[in-house]
């Protein structure tokens, strides 16, 4: 039987799949969006509702068995609760102020070569390597300080830009956002659910392709073509950096030959990702089966691949371009309605896992 246990096991397994489609298993999920104590006070004295329990949790069963008995009903009165809800939210933001902030950002350098790991990289780089206090004391000030202020700043610059991205889904009239945080799950799009996802064109996702195309790897091509124009470089810095000042350099110097060797670098670049945009597919399979073992979900997401195709490099940028994005978002969302569901439908397999995975999943291209 199909009841509030079922559901509840189905979430906390992260089987999302069947609350796609399944009236009940929806509104299982509306109904986790508004368990908040202040929430779901205001929800049952502005529908005349009365419960007998107290306790959010059992509030939360006792309220999703009343409204199984009219789903109809329920998910007209819920739909409606929470688009009200999302108005007074979004009206609170401050968009114009907030993306003038995130203008003033000028550099994504994250100070180390950590990523998103700050205190493993500072474990690893510090805390396990050096035994004298005093050398770890002199390393604030020139290294670590910088580590740190970049982490933050990215960190910042990637929670605002997600939550004014965020904000232009939710303010579309087919979307039915969750007012309070529900795991794997950001909004609804026609009543299916889908995490979002901002993401770049993956490097490691070019070099594949470029292998699948019996092209050289980019940066060992780099350094060759460096050597063959007589440029110098330090080759014992770390990959990215030596790449910045090949590029860098090859610029500057603008003759024929560097010039070449960089449009062909790019149009490499295009002709893979116009490959992603004719069959996105590839691509959202791809990332499914590469993420992170530590952040794994095999929910349906809905990701939002954002390029710069002057600078692939700078495509950070954009994230806080809203005349880009708005218009992209919303036309997407306009014609979200005649998608069929066996193309948005992928499964997919994860490296230690044995089952195969499925989940409803789609990309939307927002390119300069």
């Amino acid at each position: 039987m199909k009841d509030f246990n079922y559901w509840s096991k189905l979430d906390q397994s992260d089987k999302l799949g069947e609350f796609s489609s399944d009236t009940i298993g929806l509104l299982w999920l509306k109904t986790k969006s508004i368990v908040r104590k202040e929430l779901i006070a205001e929800f049952v004295n502005e529908n005349n509702i009365h419960l007998t329990e107290t306790g959010l949790s059992k509030q939360f069963i006792e309220l999703f068995n009343l409204f199984c008995k009219n789903p109809k009903g329920s998910h007209v009165l819920l739909d409606k609760y929470i688009k009200e809800k999302n108005k007074k939210q979004i009206a609170v933001l401050d968009t114009e102020q907030l993306v003038s902030e995130l203008y003033r950002l000028k550099n994504f350098e994250w100070g180390g070569d950590y990523k998103n790991s700050l205190d493993k990289y500072l474990i690893s780089k510090y805390v396990k390597v050096i035994k004298s206090y005093e050398t770890l004391i002199s390393k604030f000030e020139a290294e670590i300080n910088f580590a740190v202020q970049g982490y933050v700043l990215n960190s910042w610059y990637n929670h605002w830009t997600s939550i004014l991205i965020e904000h232009l889904f939710k303010s579309h009239p087919s979307v039915l956002p969750t007012v309070g945080q529900i795991r794997n799950v950001d909004f609804f799009i026609n009543d299916i659910p889908f995490d979002l996802k901002v993401t770049y064109l993956p490097v490691e996702y070019i070099k594949n392709k470029r292998k699948e195309k019996g092209l050289p790897v980019e940066f060992t091509y780099l350094k060759k073509k460096a050597i063959e124009a007589g440029i110098s470089f330090n080759k014992k810095a770390n990959e990215s950096d030596i790449s910045y000042e090949i590029i860098e350099k090859m610029k500057e110097r603008n003759d024929a030959f560097c010039n070449s060797v960089l449009k062909g670098i790019k149009n490499e670049k295009l002709l893979i990702l116009e490959e992603a945009k004719e069959n996105p597919q590839i691509l959202a399979k791809w990332l499914y089966e590469n993420q992170g073992e530590m952040r794994f979900g095999s929910e349906n997401r809905l990701f939002l691949v954002i390029v710069d195709t002057t600078d692939f490099n700078n495509s950070w940028k954009l994230k806080r371009n809203l005349a880009l994005l708005s218009p992209v978002i919303k036309t997407y969302l306009d014609s979200f309605h005649s998608k069929k569901s066996k193309d948005l439908k992928l499964s997919f397999k994860y490296k230690g896992k044995p089952q195969e995975f499925t989940a409803f999943s789609d990309i939307i291209f927002a390119i300069k």
